[in-house]
């Protein structure tokens, strides 16, 4: 049993509870619309997010209805998410699985998108509470936001590492900070713990990122996630390990190497040269030592909280992020 599996097992009844609310709210009498939703549902996550509402709750308190509510509305607004980005970047599979939009057609896929918002926001809704339904409607506009920064950075060739924080703190690790916001409004939580944990979910949602962008660097990622090495590239998206060594003027053959990614297109041959050059000079290093003092920072925000198992899995889940291997 990994380490998330075992944190899930922690809270597997409120899991429970959080598929059923997720089953029930996406019932519909259209049978097409039933059709592609009960196939998608098939490929399960990891529900890395609603678990953060749930130990954000149980960190302060007990869990009630409105965070099973809240869970299950960010969990639905983050498929929306996962299902309009297939039909942008027409990818054909995820999780292991046909998209949507392969299955059936992109006119479907942004519909049953559609329909994961609109459910989405019924969930916010049903808590009665604005201040979640506040941070659902903040967490899509920072999304939307995220998004364009990346097609922006790509286009203009912004190699910044400022430019890239910022671009991964508004389309992935805002989803973390509303979730452990959500969590506590609905809990009941004191503004102090609600702001602590909004800054450990910040630095857990840029890890998860740059984790995330790792796997691009190495061979099998395609076995792993379900997308070729130096995919990133491909589409013109430069991540932290190669925009430190692009950065890094000192080392051999930079001002080539940096002429070389602001090419408006690259052959398949440049990109892997790219690639090559970021892991052999110290781009993945440098990746994992950012992700560890973002870690050490994280773990100090939560010593407002007590020792308590719900704290130590919040922690556990942090160490999973960075050591995941998928």
């Amino acid at each position: 049993m990994n380490t998330l599996e075992r944190i899930s097992q922690l809270i597997d009844p409120e899991l429970t509870r959080l598929r059923e609310q997720i089953e029930a709210q996406l019932h519909t009498d259209n049978q097409l619309m039933q059709q592609v939703i009960l196939n998608y549902l098939k490929s399960k996550g990891k529900l890395i997010r609603p678990i953060l509402v749930i130990l954000s709750a149980r960190l302060i308190g007990t869990v009630n209805d409105n965070v099973i509510s809240a869970a299950a509305a960010v969990e639905l607004l983050h498929n929306a998410s996962l299902i309009h980005d297939d039909v942008v970047d027409t990818s054909s599979t995820r999780r292991g699985r046909p998209t949507i939009n392969a299955v059936w057609d992109n006119h479907i896929a942004v519909l049953v998108g559609d329909f994961f918002v609109s459910s989405s926001m019924q969930q916010a809704i049903s808590t009665g509470d604005v201040r979640i339904i506040d941070a659902l409607c903040h967490l899509g506009k920072l999304l939307s936001i995220g998004e364009l920064d990346q097609i922006y950075n790509a286009r203009y060739h912004n190699i910044s590492q400022d430019a890239y924080i910022r671009t991964i703190n508004y389309k992935t690790a805002s989803l973390f900070v509303a979730c452990s916001r959500m969590g506590c409004y609905a809990s009941g939580a004191d503004d102090n713990h609600t702001e602590a944990l909004a800054r450990f979910t910040e630095y857990l949602g840029l890890c998860f990122q740059i984790r995330d962008d790792i796997f691009d660097y190495f061979p099998g990622t395609d076995n792993i996630i379900g997308k070729p090495i130096c995919n990133d590239l491909r589409e013109g998206k430069i991540t932290l390990p190669l925009i430190h060594v692009l950065l890094d003027k000192s080392l051999p053959d930079n001002e080539a190497m940096t002429i070389l990614a602001n090419k408006e297109q690259l052959s398949e041959q440049e990109i892997m040269d790219l690639n090559a050059y970021a892991v052999n000079n110290g781009g993945i290093d440098y990746a994992y030592q950012f992700m560890s003092e973002m870690r050490t920072r994280a773990v100090r925000e939560l010593a407002i909280f007590p020792d308590s198992p719900n704290r130590q899995a919040l922690i556990d889940l942090f160490d999973y992020i960075i050591e995941r291997r998928f």
